[in-house]
């Protein structure tokens, strides 16, 4: 894992490419280098910030250059051994054991039409000396980010927004639809940018720059279309069936565990994230089975912050599964000073992410650099593939509940309605979630799906903003409505699961995952976003994942082959925040200063009077609006840093 930038066709493209790289010294502090040639009339500028993990010796430096090809990648390609093989037998001379020359040969030999070929995360930009093009990759999932400005022929690109917000920010300008976008779902969707002249490359994508100025773009990797076919296709997988494995039949356990051996592939120590949940704890039990007292990191909460917010005692089953399989576990509580990380984390996402579960993956990665750890395993994805977070089973309920009567469901709305979220001492869970329910139990299928997850419904969100941004809320919701329905899936479980892998996955998990851990200089691999788990996930019928009211089951029915019942079955666990006690406790101050004068609601972007509205309801208890409140305090830290980029 690496960072990478660069200039082509752009005035003073090499120094650029040096300020940009320098900026990402974070994402690489093993090493760095600058590549340079002419393009045509103009010139190219590579930059790379080296993260040794892989062949740790020069021959695995980049920029690479070799044979009129120069490459500056970023990522990890896991079938690397298989590829250098292939190419070997063809011929190819390797130099050194990267998987970054890998790549490079890879591209020499089959150019885009191999691209689908590669499996593992990355971004990369590959020049060609002869024809003088540059070509800008992003692997199949969004795994790993890649973005881009253009110039009239030029283009400048990083790794991170902030490398071109930092030095390009005095002509960019804020995108405010992506704003809309982020107070919405909390995240700025991977179709969207939050500056209007930046891009981010899409997942699967290619796009290749000219010296004459023409620009070709390229899908080689389809998520809609691998849903669709792994619909089409059908067929059981090992467990549903007792064990006999009949025609068209797959073993989900044997895909889960292949990608979780390739992703273990490092010539430095690797670990795991293990909160305790079905997921961290299936890799965690793999992976020590690949690697014998391999290291797992866990967090931990004030006590007084967990019973406020009444969270489940997840590090009881982490230190459950760590005695079973001889992993060796590292607890980390999380009683940080957040006024201090709120402003250091908004920096390092790039982008308005208001999930509190970044500050938890920094300092995992955080305790685990300083213990000599640069890989960490992540369960990251298998509740969007499988159907495992509530939203999927509450969308299933939902349309049942449609069906009782009026007369029984409206009794229990007022009686819901009426109920606290909290007292001064202590949140209640189970109420929370009852009100978050019947929010959108009686909505359409897609627009029942998007409540279910976002933090606002239409007219809430217009609201809460300048009246001039009416229209940016209707495309912002129709851009959802598209997306969802951009299927011809016939299965419902399907269909939000697709939904999910298309815009929650890369628009915020794999978003805050990267840039959380890429700032403690620590690489996390997810082996369920692997493009054959997703195709796995997909010929799994919906009525497989969601079986009676309990999610994820597929994936249980696979874990049960190493996990002891206990830990498959147990009620699902939070990769989250003590946000209410932090709310109501160390962040108040600031809450109410922005609120009454923060630079949002001067430049009247939000609504001073809507805002204090969220905060009454908070306070009173008679809501939840916890996560609404801390993304708007990650909001305005970020416009904040946009506004002074802007003008300095």
């Amino acid at each position: 894992m690496c960072g990478i930038a660069g200039a082509y066709f752009w005035p003073d493209g090499g120094p650029l490419t040096d300020r940009l790289t320098k900026i990402l010294a974070h994402r690489g502090p093993d090493g760095s280098g600058r590549y340079d040639h002419r393009a045509g009339e103009g010139e190219v500028h590579l930059g790379h910030r080296r993260l040794s993990i892989v062949d740790l010796t020069e021959t695995g430096a980049q920029p690479m250059v070799k044979d009129g090809l120069a490459l500056t990648y970023n990522g990890e390609l896991y079938n690397s051994p298989e590829l250098r093989k292939e190419l070997e037998d063809g011929g190819v001379r390797f130099r050194g054991t990267s998987d970054t020359e890998v790549v490079l040969e890879a591209w020499r030999k089959w150019g885009t039409e191999g691209l689908h070929r590669l499996r593992g995360m990355f971004a990369f930009g590959v020049f060609d000396e002869r024809s003088g093009a540059l070509t800008l990759v992003r692997d199949q999932l969004g795994i790993k980010p890649l973005f881009l400005v253009r110039r009239g022929k030029g283009v400048a690109f990083a790794s991170e927004l902030k490398a071109l917000a930092t030095e390009l920010g005095g002509s960019l300008t804020v995108d405010d639809t992506a704003l809309v976008a982020s107070l919405l779902y909390y995240w700025v969707p991977d179709g969207r940018c939050a500056f209007t002249e930046a891009e981010k490359l899409p997942p699967g994508s290619w796009a290749r720059f000219r010296p004459n100025g023409d620009v070709e773009r390229g899908t080689f990797w389809s998520l809609r279309q691998v849903a669709e076919e792994g619909a089409a296709m059908g067929g059981g997988y090992l467990g549903e069936g007792g064990g006999k494995n009949t025609e068209g039949e797959f073993d989900l356990n044997a895909v889960i565990e292949d990608s979780t051996r390739k992703h273990l592939m490092a010539d430095v120590p690797v670990a795991t994230f293990l909160s305790g949940g079905l997921d961290s704890s299936y890799l965690t039990a793999l992976a020590a089975r690949e690697q014998p007292g391999i290291s797992a990191y866990t967090i931990g909460f004030r006590a007084e912050d967990a019973k406020f917010e009444a969270m489940p005692d997840d590090l009881m089953y982490a230190k459950k599964v760590a005695a079973k399989f001889g992993v060796d576990l590292h607890e980390i509580e999380i009683a940080p000073q957040v006024l201090d990380l709120l402003p250091r984390m908004t920096y390092h996402l790039d982008e308005p992410i208001g999930d509190p579960a970044a500050i938890n993956s920094y300092l995992i990665c955080t305790a685990a650099r300083e213990a000599g750890v640069k890989v960490m395993l992540s369960g990251m994805g298998a509740d969007e593939l499988f159907a495992g977070y509530r939203k999927h089973l509450a969308n299933k309920i939902a349309v049942q509940y449609q069906r009782v009567p009026g007369l029984v469901r409206r009794p229990v709305e007022s009686l819901v309605d009426r109920l606290p979220v909290a007292t001064s001492k202590r949140g209640f869970r189970s109420v929370r979630f009852a009100k978050r329910f019947l929010s959108f139990a009686e909505l359409p299928e897609e627009t029942a799906f998007r409540r279910s997850y976002t933090m606002y419904d239409q007219a809430e969100l217009a609201g809460l903003l300048n009246p001039d941004l009416a229209g940016a809320v209707d495309d912002v919701i129709t851009e959802h409505a598209d997306t969802y329905h951009d299927n011809t899936l016939s299965d419902f479980v399907n269909r939000m699961c697709l939904a999910d892998s298309r815009l929650f996955l890369p628009g915020l998990n794999l978003a805050y995952t990267d840039r959380s851990s890429m700032a403690a200089s620590t690489e996390v691999r997810t082996p369920f976003v692997d493009i054959e788990v997703v195709k796995a996930a997909f010929r799994i019928p919906g009525d497989k994942k969601i079986v009676k009211r309990q999610g994820k089951m597929a994936l249980k029915e696979a874990a049960l082959s190493i996990l002891p019942a206990e830990i498959v079955h147990r009620p699902k666990g939070l990769f989250s925040a003590p946000l209410r006690a932090w709310m109501s406790r160390d962040l108040a101050p600031l809450v109410r200063e922005v609120t009454n004068e923060g630079e949002l609601v001067k430049a009247g972007f939000l609504r001073r009077e809507a805002l204090r509205k969220l905060v009454d309801e908070d306070a009173s208890g008679q809501q939840d609006r916890s996560k609404h409140l801390w993304h708007i305090l990650t909001l305005e830290y970020w416009y904040r840093g946009a506004v002074a980029a802007r003008t300095t």
